[in-house]
């Protein structure tokens, strides 16, 4: 079938290449192969033969000879035997096949196909290349599409770093932008609270002006009352003196009316006792149960009975501490040895430790050693840091001071600091430990109390319920306390509440000091709010109920700027005593450990000791200086007294 298909292929291949099938005739009168067609005809014997020749059709003798050719080129190709029968035959030139015979036809096939051979094995060598170069492009190109690849990574990552560095650029300008926006607020915020502290430093400074207005008012008061009292006193002095010329007038009248009435005299009991001081007659009045309520104290009628005077206490029996360049404002025996601390006007307060016995071995030897606790850092001038108050603990391990520069300090036995306690923006005018000893109470002039953390230095609650200056504070227990203000109010606290857990409000004027009974049951308040006399203190006795002394009766005593010392009896509420020894207001009362004695320091310049029982000054010591504070030691044997003229003085007592 491949060869019939290819020997059809072969003649229809043919035909044009001889012009087409045309006649022997046809040829002649073209004068195509004029001669050729004679000699064909004769030597044919064309003209011999009975064929018709209109039956021969036109072209036949060219059909024949194709065939012929056709035949032969066939004949050479199958010949070969090396011939690729699905190969495409090779044609030969029509003057090969009518000259040469088979052998050399195949021989010219077979150079054409190897012609052919190595024109395709050069087509497919350059078709390699063409495809190994193609394949290199493509290589070059995956290569390059590569390098884009990489190129466009790269480029997409800095794309991508640069989008990065946009965003950061715009988070940091953000960042800026809200620094320097929360650095505005806060600027603000800032210039708010210094407007605020500056607005609060001069209402503070208004508060301490109308402090100090008080202050002078009350001082200015003081001293009418010392020339009311003075006055009294020369009127009282001219009564004496009418009353000594009356007696010597009627001496012989006297005489003898004393004779009959000295075994009446013998026999009638005294409602009043009569001390006579200084040359003139004092008044010790013993109420009779039916006394004024407590805080209503009216003038008492007095008789005068008094056989002996004082002692003084001599010189010997006296120590005095010198060192401080300023008043001498308070002072307080530690609960542990002969140890004493005083604070002072001069920015310090001191620790004396003093030698066991009596004061002529301080005298001899002086203090065996003396701690300066400075409330100042170089210069004392810049600020008021007189140290007001001071208290130590329980175990006489730590003292507490409070200055007027608002700050609370601890420190060691030996005068060590060991915390500040800066919170007040005040002066502090009361400290007081509980008796635990881990919470230190605080009262200042900025109309707070505040409790602070022993341990950790930290202020544990402020309390913020007055309106207006914090005068004392006083523990009831170990989490609750009093306060008392120039408000006129005195709040009960407890450590860890939001609100007072007890309000009174019953005085009219500014209440000065407020003390709690030793059991905790009792608060005792005084207050300038009676008719021109002002309750400067006041001190419960150590006895009764819950004390060493629990066998003898629980009394208040309580000191005023009318010179005088009044003693109550708690439980009636009735005066028992009123003592008037001094000549000025008494600024401090302190009973002594028993509870059999008081000691009481005036701006008179003098310490007079008395005799609960008796209702008598047993023993008297003048300085040079008024006195602010008096207190005696834990075992009763020593009292020291704070002195205006910059002195401490330690005084022996024995009886």
């Amino acid at each position: 079938m491949v060869i019939r298909h290819h020997i059809g292929d072969i003649c229809s291949d043919l035909r044009p290449r001889f012009g087409g099938e045309i006649s022997p005739t046809e040829a002649q009168n073209r004068s195509w192969f004029s001669h050729a067609t004679f000699a064909l005809g004769y030597e044919a014997g064309i003209n011999k033969s009975t064929i018709d020749g209109n039956m021969v059709p036109p072209g036949a003798l060219v059909t024949f000879v194709q065939k012929g050719i056709q035949y032969l080129e066939l004949e050479a190709n199958l010949s070969c035997s090396e011939a690729d029968m699905d190969a495409d035959f090779s044609f030969l030139q029509p003057l090969d096949l009518i000259t040469k015979d088979v052998y050399e036809l195949q021989n010219i096939i077979k150079e054409k196909k190897e012609s052919l051979q190595k024109a395709r094995y050069r087509d497919e060598d350059k078709d390699s290349k063409e495809s190994d170069r193609g394949h290199e492009r493509e290589h070059d190109r995956g290569k390059e599409y590569e390098v884009e690849h990489a190129l466009e990574r790269e480029k997409e990552k800095e794309r991508e770093h640069a989008r990065k560095e946009r965003e950061k650029d715009h988070e940091q300008e953000h960042a800026r932008k809200e620094r320097e926006k929360d650095h505005e607020q806060e600027h603000a915020r800032k210039e708010r609270e210094k407007e605020r502290e500056l607005e609060h430093a001069r209402e503070r400074e208004k508060e301490l002006e109308r402090e100090h207005a008080r202050l002078r008012e009350k001082k200015h008061e003081r001293e009418h009352a010392q020339e009311r009292e003075k006055e009294h006193e020369r009127e009282r002095e001219r009564e004496r003196h009418q009353r000594d010329k009356d007696r010597e007038r009627d001496k012989g009248k006297i005489e003898k009316e004393n004779e009959k009435e000295k075994g009446k005299d013998k026999e009638k009991p005294h409602e009043d006792l009569i001390d006579t001081r200084n040359g003139g007659d004092e008044f010790i009045h013993v109420a009779d149960g039916t006394g004024p309520d407590p805080m209503e104290i009216e003038p008492v009628e007095t008789t005068t009975s008094s056989t002996s005077l004082p002692c003084v206490i001599p010189s010997c029996d006296v120590t005095v501490l010198e060192g401080h360049t300023s008043e001498v404002f308070a002072c307080a025996w530690s609960p542990a040895g002969s140890v004493l601390a005083s604070g002072s006007g001069d920015s310090t307060a001191r620790i004396w430790t003093l030698a066991d016995g009596p004061s002529s071995s301080n005298m001899a030897n002086g203090p065996s050693n003396v701690a300066v606790l400075k409330h100042f850092k170089g210069r004392t001038n810049e600020k008021s840091r007189d140290v007001t108050t001071l208290d130590w603990n329980g175990e006489g391990t730590f003292l507490a001071t409070g200055s007027y520069d608002g700050q609370a300090r601890i420190w060691s036995r030996d005068g060590e600091l060991v915390s500040t306690l800066n919170k007040h923006k005040g002066p502090i005018f009361s400290l007081k430990w509980n008796k635990k000893g881990d919470y230190l109470l605080s009262g200042s002039v900025d109309k707070t109390a505040i409790v602070w953390d022993v341990k950790t230095g930290e202020w544990k609650q402020q309390f913020e319920f007055h309106s207006a200056p914090t005068l004392d504070v006083d523990w009831r227990n170990n989490v609750s306390f009093a306060t008392c203000s120039t408000d006129h109010m005195i709040y009960v606290c407890k450590v860890g509440e939001n609100r007072p857990v007890k309000t009174f409000s019953g005085h009219k004027g500014e209440v000065n000091a407020i003390k709690w009974d030793p059991t905790g049951s009792l608060l005792a308040s005084c207050s300038d709010d009676f008719t021109a006399k002002e309750i400067y203190t006041i001190k419960w006795s150590p006895t009764g109920p819950g004390t060493n002394n629990p066998n003898q009766p629980l009394i208040l005593a309580s000191a005023s700027f009318d010179s005088t010392i009044k003693l109550w009896d708690v439980e009636s509420g009735s005066l028992l005593y009123s003592l008037d020894g001094h000549r000025d207001p008494v600024y401090s009362a302190a009973f002594s450990p028993n509870g059999e004695y008081l000691a009481s320091g005036s701006l008179d310049k003098c310490l007079h000791i008395w005799s609960v029982k008796e209702a008598k000054v047993l023993k008297t010591y003048t300085g040079n200086g008024g006195i602010f504070e008096v207190c005696w030691n834990k075992e009763g044997d020593k009292i020291a007294a704070c002195f205006s003229n910059n002195v401490v003085c330690i005084l022996d007592f024995r009886m």
